[in-house]
């Protein structure tokens, strides 16, 4: 029998909770079991607050009855984060999901955390701002699940990622107790960061139940360039030198060969004809002597400074390797660009069944190393991998295809995956970029991080959430001998 929430727990959330917000029918709870990671689990219940002294309570009374409380967003992350054990009760933010305040004079915004990141943008262009955290999910994806992992998007490269753009946050501690964490300005010297430790702790120290924004001007002007090289190589060399310039591009993706025919063939891009499909062995020396990787650069700001910003980044992206610089030809052709970008991660099922996909992180400089190695693996393993992703930040999607009926494909697909993470621990990177840990990754924190960083999270984690109730088995991976 799977186990059931006890009767007296069941009376105390649901007096607790608004009428019909405590979830115990089976095929209600299984659509909150799972994100996008593809893991499916099946929660004792799902609650829907709608305040913060109900989250509060929620949290006091799963405590008493040592139940796990797993915080959910939308489900978009990719990582398992947001999967529950079946004796956990998923807490759904859907129903906080209020603008609370829009301060244009402080650029600020009070939110809710189920408030959706497209609807915050929607209600913030009139008063022209943004908040630049900007996923692939940005329609529908909650700011809480943001907030939850540190989500970036292609315009952190200027902006910063969300931990970048928060001032100040209330949650809820593994204790019940509501705490209130830095303030609604932009500077402060007053003690510990703490604001800055919950974002990207994936709802294991505590449960966020408003946050203060920080948000920015909109540009006025855009303009988008793209640049073809010969091969990755030179395109991964050019994002060093862009980087390394005095004008930050408001945007910078990478893509290799078979990303840019995606885009084109699937996305309906106005790229052009690169080389052919990847060879299935991986082998880079198979592919016809043609174009070979493509950058996507954009400049943002003033109408009068954007012709000087456009010649510096044409300037820093030529080089060896590149065979054409061109301007987007107008603004509708600079929106089909970046959507064919986002189309990209879907689009690479076309090439196999499945799908490794890993946002590791290297410093700028040695983006041109992560590229030459991911080649040689792929080489190696006899698998086709396909790198794009937000180059500016040194932050990389390396897609490992392949065959999940086959079981030598898997086998060389696990061993390419391990080579990934060892290639970029080894360039001083991180094994995630903004997908987060959750319960994928978390054995690789010990290899990535030293065990004294190691003890010195699990103090903070017993410190925020005595108990261990809050996303049991996420982020951190198990003590030695525990």
């Amino acid at each position: 029998m799977p186990p059931t929430l006890p009767p007296d727990l069941t009376r105390t959330l649901s007096a607790l909770l608004d009428p019909g917000a405590l979830l115990l029918d089976p095929a209600e709870r299984l659509n909150y079991g799972y994100d996008n990671s593809r893991r499916q689990g099946l929660p004792l219940a799902v609650a829907l607050p709608t305040s913060a002294a109900q989250v509060q309570a929620l949290v006091q009374a799963c405590r008493a009855a040592k139940l796990p409380l797993v915080a959910r967003g939308r489900g978009t992350n990719t990582t398992g984060a947001s999967v529950p054990g079946d004796d956990a009760i998923v807490v759904s933010f859907e129903r906080m999901n209020r603008l609370l305040a829009v301060r244009p004079g402080d650029r600020v915004a009070v939110v809710e955390p189920g408030l959706l990141n497209g609807d915050l943008q929607a209600a913030l262009r009139p008063h022209g701002l943004f908040w630049p955290p900007d996923p692939t999910s940005a329609d529908y994806c909650s700011i809480g699940g943001n907030l939850a992992c540190n989500a970036g998007g292609p315009r952190a490269v200027k902006y910063g990622a969300t931990r970048d753009n928060v001032l100040a946050l209330k949650a809820v501690t593994g204790t019940g107790e509501l705490v209130s964490f830095g303030a609604p300005t932009t500077k402060g010297a007053s003690g510990y960061d703490l604001s800055r430790l919950l974002i990207g702790s994936e709802g294991t120290l505590a449960l966020i139940v408003e946050a203060t924004l920080k948000l920015t001007p909109l540009p006025t002007h855009r303009r988008a360039l793209r640049a073809v090289y010969a091969d990755v190589e030179s395109a991964a060399a050019a994002v060093a030198r862009l980087m390394a310039q005095p004008v930050t591009p408001s945007m910078l993706e990478f893509m290799d060969s078979e990303c840019v025919r995606l885009a084109r063939e699937v996305g309906g891009a106005d790229l052009p004809v690169l080389d052919g499909p990847m060879p299935t062995n991986g082998d880079a020396s198979a592919r016809p002597p043609a174009a070979g990787a493509l950058l996507m650069i954009e400049a943002d700001g003033d109408e009068a400074m954007l012709d000087h910003a456009v010649a510096a980044l044409t300037a820093a992206a030529q080089g060896p390797g590149c065979l054409d610089v061109t301007a987007a030809r107008d603004e509708a052709g600079r929106e089909k660009l970046w959507a064919a970008r986002k189309a990209l991660s879907p689009a690479l099922r076309t090439l196999a069944p499945g799908k490794i996909n890993e946002d590791v992180v290297v410093p700028v400089s040695r983006i041109p190393e992560l590229v030459a190695a991911v080649r040689a693996i792929a080489a190696a393993q006899s698998l086709p991998i396909v790198c794009f992703g937000h180059a500016g930040n040194g932050n990389l999607h390396v897609n490992i295809l392949y065959d999940p009926a086959d079981a030598s494909q898997v086998r060389r697909a696990e061993a390419a995956l391990e080579s990934v993470f060892d290639t970029v621990i080894a360039l001083d990177g991180q094994v995630s970029g903004e997908h987060g840990i959750g319960l994928v990754k978390r054995e690789l924190l010990a290899r990535a991080l030293s065990p004294q960083a190691m003890a010195l999270m699990h103090a903070i984690k017993a410190q925020f959430d005595p108990d261990g109730i809050l996303n049991p088995g996420k982020v951190l991976p198990d003590r030695a001998g525990h």
